[in-house]
């Protein structure tokens, strides 16, 4: 036997997974490919959520499963087999489905699901190894797992099954999810809707949500004399001043380097109108704008504001590099 300290053991582990890995893949190109797109189809269909169960190891997966799919907008809910013998089976609706993990798929806990299930005529989707097993002929849609070893030495302890499994989930989520193809560019928005917190709901925040408003805004029109437009720009701490034109659309900025450039050039400039010193055609911001992006930009630039711009090109907001960096990008 190898020694288990070497690296030999886990990469041998590792080889069996992915060696699963690689069935599954062939067997979506296949039958088990087109029992997913008929699962996705009904998923569509129907109005309800997803019940995900299963027991032991297979019962982690399937709440792994049931937290994907809820976080990618097809509402989902782990099911103990236990608990919905002893009365949680009140929780399945007409318009839900249920979908069970078994490897072997003659699990005794998951019986009473299923004839539940089939009694009420709620589809039932069914991932086992197995496809003449209990689960599998309870099933309303199979989606069968190529056999494949354990990584374990005895081919015991639930490895690459449960590796396909939860891969198999991934894939099933994913495809619901560009199934109900969202229109471009709205997809990041409902996503962040569901993970407001943390490092991801930073990632996914747009510019509407974290740009200064109304009388915190520093913008002069046209013609202001550049001594007013100072007053504007350090009154309002940003360090720079939109410039509009008479409709309300920005024509440029005036930044603190504007300034320096401006009086490096040994004339009094506080008399002229801003437009003899402003930076025409400025980098402006879509209100959909994403975070990170807008930090990429600024970085590569090194600029540290930039207007966020409505449908006319009149500003509607404002963002500093550090609302940007307090987010934690």
């Amino acid at each position: 036997m190898n020694d288990p300290t070497q690296p030999s053991s886990p990469l041998r582990t590792l080889d069996h997974e992915i060696a699963g890995l690689q069935l599954l893949r062939q067997s979506l190109t296949g039958p088990l490919g087109s029992h997913l797109a008929e699962a996705v189809t009904l998923v569509l269909r129907k109005r309800g959520r997803i019940h995900v169960t299963g027991i032991g190891k297979s019962g982690h997966i399937a709440r792994k499963i049931a937290a994907t799919l809820t976080s990618t907008g097809t509402p989902a809910h782990f099911l103990h087999p236990t608990e919905a013998s002893h009365g949680d089976l009140g929780i399945l609706g007409l318009e839900d489905i249920l979908l069970a993990l078994s490897w072997s798929g003659d699990t005794p806990d998951l019986v009473p699901l299923t004839d539940f299930a089939r009694a009420s005529s709620i589809p039932i989707l069914a991932i086992t190894a197995h496809p003449r097993s209990l689960l599998a002929l309870a099933a309303t849609i199979l989606l069968d797992l190529p056999p494949a070893p354990e990584a374990c030495p005895d081919n015991l302890a639930p490895t690459t099954s449960t590796t396909m499994q939860l891969a198999l989930g991934d894939a099933f989520a994913l495809a619901i999810l560009e199934a109900r193809a969202h229109p471009p560019g709205q997809y990041p928005i409902a996503f962040r809707a569901l993970h407001p917190g943390g490092r991801l709901g930073a990632r996914l925040t747009p510019a509407r949500t974290l740009m200064h408003l109304g009388d915190r805004l520093p913008l002069v029109s046209l013609g202001t004399p550049l001594s007013a437009a100072i007053v504007e720009m350090t009154g309002k701490g940003f360090g720079v001043t939109g410039v509009l034109s008479p409709s309300g659309s920005l024509l440029g900025i005036v930044t603190d380097g504007d300034l320096r450039r401006a009086f490096a050039k040994g004339n009094n400039p506080t008399n002229s109108p801003v437009e003899d010193v402003m930076t025409h055609h400025p980098w402006t911001i879509d209100p959909e704008a994403l975070a990170p992006e807008i930090l990429t930009h600024m970085t590569a630039t090194r600029i540290t504001n930039a207007f966020v711009l409505d449908q006319n090109q009149a500003p509607i907001g404002l963002i500093h590099i550090h609302d940007l960096l307090r987010l934690g990008l």
